[in-house]
């Protein structure tokens, strides 16, 4: 683990922490507005946010549709086996300790020493049954038995790219190895104009899995700026209705894309195998202003 800045104050009581990690230099920096949460910044672009006398709660707009994802997976409150493709600071495996409680998760994320920080900082409770293994996302995947997960979650990503071997017909094809039947895959995605990568991610997806959807920001799914879509895909069809209102009445409210509106969407993009694959676009800097 790297060394730690001394923590610089920020209010009456909190302090923001700055520590080295292995993917660049990790931020916590308190919430003022919530009294034990904070929000985990990698190189100062933002990863997570957690409440820790929360954790059902989800700031972030991007994670609270993965949030309606996860809700949707299952009747409320089955426990469910879940794979998490990034960790961060376990937002989302909390959040389904949290309103699943019972499930079984397992956390693949690189970063050792981030995780370190995150277990030390943002300490979860060892009743949450969450497995953390400190690997590449990938090969953290091949090793979940066929056919166990209910959920694969994928929000991977190193300097703010996805990784380009994470894009990948192959990498799907192992997502949907590990999936149950009627399992479910979520993707967080970040492109901007021309949207050529998110294009691409969607045929790579329609290539391995018969059922898809679209969540996003309609400036984002227009081009006019960078930002996040939530890809959704499945070998049953998806819980699109309750999806699209839960996307409308969110406070940011987004928009599902499905079916033949999706397939246009695409625009005639075809499937990324390992041999063609590149890491997604940067952000703009002026993205986390």
């Amino acid at each position: 683990m790297g060394k730690s800045r001394k923590p610089r104050r920020t209010g009456a009581a909190a302090e923001t922490l700055v520590e080295a990690v292995d993917g660049g230099l990790a931020e916590l920096i308190p919430d003022r507005d919530r009294a034990r949460a904070w929000t985990l910044l990698i190189d100062g672009a933002p990863q997570s946010h957690v409440d820790l006398d929360d954790p059902a709660y989800l700031s972030f707009e991007y994670q609270r549709r993965l949030g309606h994802v996860i809700d949707l997976v299952a009747p409320p409150g089955r426990p469910v086996h879940a794979v998490h493709l990034g960790g961060g600071a376990l937002t989302l495996a909390r959040y389904v300790a949290a309103t699943r409680p019972r499930s079984t998760q397992q956390v693949v994320e690189r970063d050792a020493a981030l995780v370190q920080l995150v277990r030390r900082q943002l300490p979860v409770a060892p009743a949450a049954r969450i497995r953390v293994r400190s690997t590449d996302a990938r090969e953290g995947l091949a090793k979940v038995p066929d056919g166990w997960a209910d959920l694969v979650i994928a929000d991977v990503f190193s300097g703010a790219r996805t990784p380009a071997h994470l894009t990948s017909t192959e990498f799907l094809g192992e997502v949907r190895r590990a999936l149950k039947p009627d399992g479910c895959y979520a993707a967080n995605l970040a492109d901007g104009p021309p949207l050529a990568h998110l294009r691409g991610q969607i045929a790579t997806a329609a290539a391995c899995f018969p059922e898809l959807a679209l969540v996003a920001d309609p400036t984002v799914l227009r081009g006019k700026r960078f930002g996040n879509a939530v890809l959704v895909a499945g070998g049953r069809p998806l819980p699109l209705a309750e999806l699209t209102r839960r996307a409308a009445s969110d406070p940011h409210p987004g928009r599902v894309e499905h079916g033949r509106s999706l397939t246009d969407f695409t625009g005639g993009a075809l499937p990324v195998t390992d041999a063609v694959a590149v890491a997604s676009p940067a952000p703009p800097p002026s993205a986390f202003r």
